[in-house]
């Protein structure tokens, strides 16, 4: 089945498979022959294989691998063989071969075409397939080759998904009847003929691969996109279990100005994501913060850095103590004594302000009046966690921050400035104060996260704490 296997060896995050190699001709000068153009599906295995392992254990010693479980291994499922998949679907599919030939031209750019060689379609695959069958598989350090439980534990059936990728290209389809064969020319939609055959093979090879030749058609042609569909695209890729980058990439999106106030985000966000994303070796830098002003993933360019910026200045402008500030960091975050107070904000909003001229240089950072409707049911749920911090430190070991000077500063968030932003920080403090919950404080915590508007896996980051019995 067409897909990504887990676990295995790269964190592959891009294109793969056909779709994936069309890619690399859309992006290659048109090969003069068919030997260049098996040179382009070498390369495209060869960029593979030098990707970095995930979890590299160059760094040990034989004898530590052995203990640990490591060993050089074979990856038995790689690029090559996902390529062999989806080729083997098609060619052995009861598509005509006109189909599978509209399907490459639309997918590959039109840059090589089988037909002006000599060769069918279905000849042009069986040359990849025995390209890729010819080469071994590559020797890598890593854990051996194993099944995904988890994967195939919730991987959706192809028929469960078929129906819904049809349903996407007979929307489209149906758009591109009523263009004008001048404007489908111009390269706005691909033609009928082409989103025909990719309905067939969404409906009678595999659905996955059908998306992912839709999705590269729709790049080939610079389709504009809005953002209900995309937001569709980005379901359907979760269902499949592929990255998101996958689908943004090269994909022309037509988004919505940037608006604060909207949550687009599926997890946490601004200042609180921030803070989450604080690890042993991260540092406060401006690198550390750059990456998470870039994390537009599913949103308008320059959301995310909007949102953390509108944060920041909420508390810049409030008037909090620097030392609170130091401390509402150090408890949201679990890295106290590395950041200093309101000099700390000012490098948060000068990189966010950055990241906005690069992004989206027509905005105008605002900070908006803040939500204080839930302000009591969210000081509610602070005080009343209050009993289970009494005697917690964060980091105790290492520049200790009493609980209880964290829970006043959140007190002072929640009450002064913000109860949107002192429930987001509270909910990280829960996770580095591993305090424990009630399943009936989690629903409410889940109830105020929907008042709010936050994604689907926001609030549930802490259920987790929540206790048995």
């Amino acid at each position: 089945m067409p897909g990504r296997q887990e676990p295995y060896y790269v964190d592959y995050d891009a294109d793969f498979g056909l779709s994936g190699l069309t890619e690399a001709f859309t992006l290659s000068p048109a090969p003069e022959n068919t030997g260049a153009a098996l040179g382009l599906v070498t390369a495209k295995l060869d960029a593979y294989d030098r990707e970095c392992p995930v979890g590299s254990v160059d760094h040990l010693s034989a004898d530590e691998r052995s203990i640990l479980g490591y060993d050089t291994s074979h990856d038995d499922w790689g690029y090559a063989e996902e390529l062999r998949e989806d080729v083997r679907g098609l060619v052995e599919s009861p598509l005509p071969d006109e189909a599978i030939q509209a399907v490459w031209r639309a997918a590959a750019g039109g840059g090589w075409d089988p037909a002006a060689h000599g060769m069918s379609a279905r000849d042009w695959l069986r040359r990849i397939d025995e390209t890729c069958a010819a080469r071994p598989p590559r020797k890598i350090p890593g854990r051996r080759p194993a099944p995904s439980s988890w994967w195939g534990a919730w991987r959706p059936a192809a028929d469960e998904l078929s129906d819904d990728v049809v349903a996407e290209i007979t929307e489209i389809a149906e758009i591109a009847e009523t263009r004008s064969c001048r404007e489908r020319s111009a390269g706005s939609l691909p033609s009928p003929d082409t989103l025909s055959a990719l309905e067939e093979v969404a409906a009678r090879v595999h659905p996955d691969l059908g998306f992912r030749l839709l999705l590269r058609a729709l790049k080939v042609h610079s389709v504009r996109i809005e953002k209900a569909r995309y937001d569709r695209f980005q379901a359907l890729g979760e269902r499949f279990g592929h990255p998101a980058a996958l689908i943004d990439l090269g994909l022309d999106i037509a988004w919505p100005p940037i608006d604060t106030a909207r949550r687009d985000a599926t997890w946490d966000f601004g200042f609180s994501h921030l803070a989450g994303q604080a690890h042993q070796d991260w540092r406060e830098s401006r690198e550390e913060i750059r990456k998470a002003a870039e994390g537009d993933i599913g949103q308008t360019p320059g959301s995310a850095a909007a949102v953390l910026l509108e944060d920041t200045l909420r508390l810049l402008r409030s008037a909090l103590p620097d030392a609170a500030v130091t401390a509402l960091w150090a408890g949201a975050s679990d890295r106290p004594g590395s950041t200093d107070g309101r000099d700390w904000l000012r490098l948060i909003a000068d990189v966010c302000r950055e990241r906005l001229r690069e992004a989206a240089p027509a905005y105008t950072p605002v900070v908006a009046p803040a939500r204080t409707e839930l302000a009591g049911t969210v000081l509610r749920e602070v005080r009343g966690t209050a009993p289970a911090m009494m005697d917690k430190v964060v980091s105790p070991h290492w520049h200790p921050v009493p609980a209880t000077d964290v829970m006043d500063a959140l007190e002072h968030v929640v009450t002064r400035i913000d109860p949107d932003l002192g429930f987001r920080l509270f909910l990280r403090v829960l996770n580095t104060l591993s305090v424990p919950l009630t399943q009936e404080q989690y629903d409410r915590y889940q109830a105020i996260g929907e008042r709010f508007g936050y994604g689907e896996y926001h609030v549930s980051d802490v259920d987790h704490l929540i206790e048995a019995g």
